[in-house]
Formats: structure tokens, sequence, C-alpha cells
């Protein structure tokens, strides 16, 4: 456990989490392998989980049909490439909505931490300010994300370029 605690306090989403709450999340997290090329998530599907990367990368990927541009070819595009200690699904924790993109992991033997929506929701209730403080760095998480993602879309409209990212 204390390996677990170690790393879910380099994670960005549980910045300033005590030690007890660290161990508190660590007693949710299941650990998945996934072999490179293999898909974690598909875009449309329904999931209700948390990521969080302990080893290798993931490739988000978006359907250029599947938003608008039906002349598109059905390639799938790189939109981003996540690494250790970086995180996704975290939308699913808010809204429980459809995924907005593949995930694919990229390397051999990438790990992730997965932990249930309704065993985080139910924690963050127990303990209003362990929830109060996952909510907010997820909220940061996900504008930088959004910010990331707008550059992007900028950059492509204003230059038309296709920089990776």
């Amino acid at each position: 456990m204390r390996d677990l605690v170690n790393f879910l306090k380099q994670a960005d989403i549980f910045y300033q989490f005590t030690p007890a709450q660290l161990e508190m999340v660590g007693n949710l997290c299941q650990e998945r392998v996934y072999a490179p090329g293999e898909d974690i998530l598909e875009e449309g599907a329904s999931s209700k989980e948390l990521y969080i990367i302990t080893q290798g990368e993931v490739d988000i990927l978006v359907d250029p049909a599947l938003v608008g541009r039906p002349e598109a070819p059905h390639e799938q595009v790189t939109i981003a490439t996540l690494r250790r200690g970086q995180s996704f699904g975290e939308i699913a924790l808010v809204d429980e909505g459809l995924r907005s993109a593949t995930v694919r992991a990229a390397h051999k033997d990438t790990k992730l931490l997965v932990i249930a929506r309704d065993r985080l929701m139910m924690l963050c209730e127990t303990y209003p300010q362990l929830g109060y403080r996952l909510m907010y760095n997820l909220a940061a998480d996900l504008a930088m994300k959004v910010r990331n993602t707008d550059l992007r879309v900028r950059e492509t409209l204003l230059y038309g370029s296709k920089s990776t990212p």
C-alpha cells in the first residue's frame, strides 16, 4: 500500500491530499494491464470509471466522421498522448455520459489504476473535504485539457496545421 500511496501523491488529481486520504483512495483502486494497441475505452461507449496511468502511455483518439466531418476518412486521429501520473475518464465522474474519445494503450505493459465512479463518489460524500479537493483538482486538470484542445483547434483553423500533440 505504501508504494501505491507514494504514486498517488505524485498524480495531479490527488494534489494536496493527506497520507490518510491517499490511503482511502488507494483502497478503491484496481490495477489493469493493457497490451500496445489495445483499446481501453471506445468513443461513444458508456463507462463509469476514472483511470490513472501508472506505467506506459495512452493515446486519445477521435473519429472525425463522428464530429460532423462526414467527408473525412473513418480513420481515428490522435489528439493527445497521456503519460504516467495523468488521468482520463474524469467527465464520467460528473455526467455519466458516453465517452468522447477512444483511449488506446501506446506501450507494452501499460498499467492503469481504475476507480469505479460509485465508490469514489461515496468516499467524497463521506469525507466532504476530500471530495472538495478531488473535484477542485479534477476541474483544474480538465481546464488544462480544454485549453490545450482549444489551442490546437485555433492552430488548425488559423494555420491549417496538423501539429502533433
